[in-house]
């Protein structure tokens, strides 16, 4: 918990200051019982109309003053804890951005959204209450019965009976209730991850016809959460009835004596109006008190959620810098990848997807990556860029372990274009600088010629300042692999890796693409990922997974007279016998 409250440490002032005018508020409100029990015992009682006037005036005076400490400290809570809950949700999201694959994997991304939003509101809520009345509550509970032993010890008495019985019921309470709050938030986890989860794919629901099972789904996990959160309810409902009947049983037994003690002279009327009083400012008080610990066990089973992915450690440590030149032997000069009997397994999975892979790539060179789904064809380039570690062998980029590349040094020199294409709200312009914050409008456009994508931006009204919207959804699935294509060119990478996205492109664009690539300057490094032969097979090498397992690699025409797994998957795709024979081609 240290470290959730060193997020606290930029309002300390704030957090002293808050709690501070709070109790000078409480003081205020002890005194007025006192001020009526003097206009009761000396105003009334002799009919001084002055003085009876000079009283109110006080009680006005308090009031007002009270008031003024009630606003500041309600200020300096507000802000202590809103900017607390902004530099904590700066932080989280700062330590996801550290984490690797695996590890966002393992958490998800749904509980994630969770515990960006709704528990860090829910911590920011109980801080700000926690400033407003910890101290305020206690404190006017203890004064409220040191006042009334100024008044009447045997009728104080009571306030020492009653202030315990009601300190159990709250404190019961809110033993029962905390551990139920962090399975409700847990209930909504799952309510938001089923909820993206319709959301995300509601074309693939609505195609199949299955809005009814889906909906019965969401309705039974919601129902579970509802189900949960009564129950939390109604135990925390408990509190005020409870706490009601004890201070009305305790209000009855404080009229009883002070009625015995004001018959035989021991106190004065004015007097057991201000005990009353008192008793009543409990009551108000320890109610704030046990909607505050309501407030506080949301907060800290919250607070605890938050913690967790605060102290989830980034599976992978970057360097800051490379350490010396690479030291190449003579024959593996100009290489760019290397994978040396590398084994790839997923955190919590059965089986490995990756085993014994062994392959090099030299700058300059274009190799494809082909299987079947699950072949383990994603996981493969995804090691490259080093978005997971491999689990047995190595994976060398340049001569150097991929492990010894500095995050931001690796990322600029490997580029990937994703299988699912996303783009973020802004403009096409702003979308494709994520690629390189100083590329000129010249670059850009170049970038966007070589990703075929140059004439529907140019067909835009705005051209490269055309709108984004969210997820590219005002852009059709083809502009948006072409866009997130021209995005990884304006890095000018030495690696470029396309993971399956061309596959929302017709034949001639994809091949376009592919030529227009092939024709950049330099020496770039290009691995295709593609469960198309004919966008492969012009590749210096391919590599043929299958079930994890590199089974082929070597050119098209090898293959074709070798590999059964690749004549299988080129025989599914031209359907000719004669061509599989002769290893001819099918434009």
């Amino acid at each position: 918990m240290n470290r959730m409250f060193s997020y606290l440490n930029g309002y300390k002032k704030e957090s002293v200051i808050a709690p501070l005018f709070k109790m000078l508020e409480a003081c205020f409100d002890l005194l007025v019982p006192l001020v009526m029990a003097d206009i009761v015992n000396v105003g009334i009682a002799s009919g001084d109309a002055g003085y009876i006037l000079a009283r109110c005036g006080l009680l006005l005076l308090l009031a007002m003053v009270g008031l003024g400490c009630s606003v500041t400290a309600q200020y300096f809570s507000a802000k202590a804890a809103v900017g607390y809950a902004t530099a904590l949700r700066h932080a989280v999201f700062a330590h996801i951005q550290s984490l690797s694959f695996s590890e966002l994997d393992t958490i998800g991304v749904s509980t994630l959204i969770t515990r960006m939003t709704s528990d860090i509101n829910l911590v920011q809520g109980g801080l700000n209450m926690f400033l407003r009345l910890f101290l305020r509550s206690p404190f006017v509970v203890v004064g409220a019965m040191v006042c009334a032993f100024t008044v009447n010890v045997r009728a104080a008495l009571i306030f020492v009976v009653t202030i315990p019985a009601l300190s159990v019921v709250v404190f019961t309470l809110m033993a029962v209730t905390s551990p139920l709050y962090k399975k409700v938030q847990g209930g909504l986890d799952k309510v938001l991850g089923l909820t993206r989860e319709n959301l995300t794919g509601v074309r693939v629901v609505r195609a199949f016809g299955k809005e009814a099972a889906e909906t019965e789904r969401f309705e039974a996990t919601n129902a579970r959460l509802t189900g949960l959160q009564l129950k939390v309810g109604q135990l925390s409902a408990l509190s005020n009835p409870l706490t009601y009947l004890l201070i009305n049983l305790a209000i009855v037994a404080l009229l009883w004596t002070g009625a015995i003690e004001i018959n035989v002279g021991g106190m004065a009327s004015g007097d057991l109006i201000a005990l009353v009083n008192y008793m009543n400012q409990i009551l108000v008080e320890l109610v704030k008190l046990a909607n505050l610990i309501v407030q506080i066990s949301k907060a800290l089973a919250s607070a605890g959620r938050v913690q967790a992915v605060l102290e989830t450690k980034p599976g992978m440590a970057f360097p800051q810098a490379v350490a010396g030149p690479a030291q190449l032997p003579a024959d593996r000069a100009g290489e760019a990848v290397r994978f040396d009997h590398v084994g790839l397994t997923y955190a919590g999975a059965g089986a490995p997807s990756l085993t014994g892979i062994t392959f090099t790539a030299r700058q300059g060179e274009t190799i494809g990556v082909i299987g079947g789904t699950g072949a383990g064809k994603s996981s493969l380039v995804s090691l490259i860029p080093r978005f997971y570690d491999a689990t047995e062998g190595a994976v060398e980029l340049f001569g150097r372990p991929a492990g010894a590349w500095p995050r931001e040094l690796l990322r600029g020199r490997v580029a990937t274009v994703m299988q699912k294409a996303q783009l973020f709200t802004g403009t096409i312009r702003s979308n494709l600088l994520w690629g390189s914050r100083t590329a000129s409008d010249q670059e850009l456009w170049a970038a966007l010629e070589t990703a075929q994508a140059a004439d529907f931006v140019r067909a835009k009204p705005l051209g490269l300042d055309e709108p984004v919207e969210q997820g590219g959804r005002n852009f059709s699935g083809g502009q948006r692999q072409r866009l997130t294509i021209a995005r990884a060119l304006v890095a000018k990478p030495d690696i470029l890796i396309l993971d399956d996205s061309a596959s929302a492109l017709d034949f001639a664009t994809d091949a376009a693409l592919r030529k227009a690539i092939a024709a950049l300057p330099g020496e770039m490094t290009v691995f295709i990922v593609s469960q198309r032969a004919a966008s492969l097979q012009h590749a210096d090498r391919i590599i043929v997974l299958d079930d994890g397992h590199m089974v082929g690699c070597g050119t098209h025409s090898e293959l074709l007279d070798r590999c059964p797994v690749y004549q299988e998957i080129y025989a599914s795709q031209f359907k000719k016998p004669s061509e599989l024979a002769k290893g001819g081609v099918r434009a």
